[in-house]
Parts: C-alpha cells; sequence; structure tokens
C-alpha cells in the first residue's frame, strides 16, 4: 500500500488535486490549491504513517473560512471510510 500512495504522490500534479477538490465542492483560490500541493507533497508520508498527527486547525489561516470547513468535512469523510486501511 505505501509504494502504491508513494507513487502516486510523486505523480499528482496541482490539475488533479483542484479537480478532487471542484468534485468535492471546495473552489480553491491559487494560493489555496499551492499550500495543499506543498503540502501534500511534503507530508503525506507522516499523515499515511499517522494521520492522528495531522491537526487541520493548525493551518486555518492559509483558506477562506468557507474552504476549511469544507476541507475539515471531507478529510473526516475519507478518513471514517478508508482511515482504517492506514
Amino acid at each position: 500500500m505505501y509504494n502504491l500512495v508513494k507513487r502516486y504522490v510523486s505523480n499528482l500534479t496541482k490539475d488533479q488535486l483542484n479537480d478532487f477538490a471542484l468534485k468535492n465542492d471546495v473552489t480553491l483560490s491559487e494560493s489555496e490549491l499551492d499550500f495543499v500541493y506543498v503540502f501534500v507533497k511534503k507530508n503525506w508520508e507522516m499523515i499515511f504513517r499517522n494521520p492522528n498527527l495531522l491537526h487541520l486547525e493548525r493551518y486555518k489561516e492559509h483558506f477562506s473560512p468557507e474552504n476549511f470547513v469544507k476541507i475539515q468535512k471531507l478529510f473526516a469523510m475519507y478518513y471514517q471510510k478508508y482511515g482504517y486501511l492506514l
């Protein structure tokens, strides 16, 4: 599983990330998209190994209030759905 995720993240593009956000009703500004892209590229291993270390509140200032709420809900939904795989 680790190698699959590693390969996926290494090939991940901003466009793919933006498409995912849009499909989930999150319209990211350019600066929000840049932040998320860099964050995922740098921190995916930490999140993969221990998702409990991710405290979204630390990054609240990087998002509009509306997007931050949507991102929190999206993370919670996906963690509930797929967290057992981590």
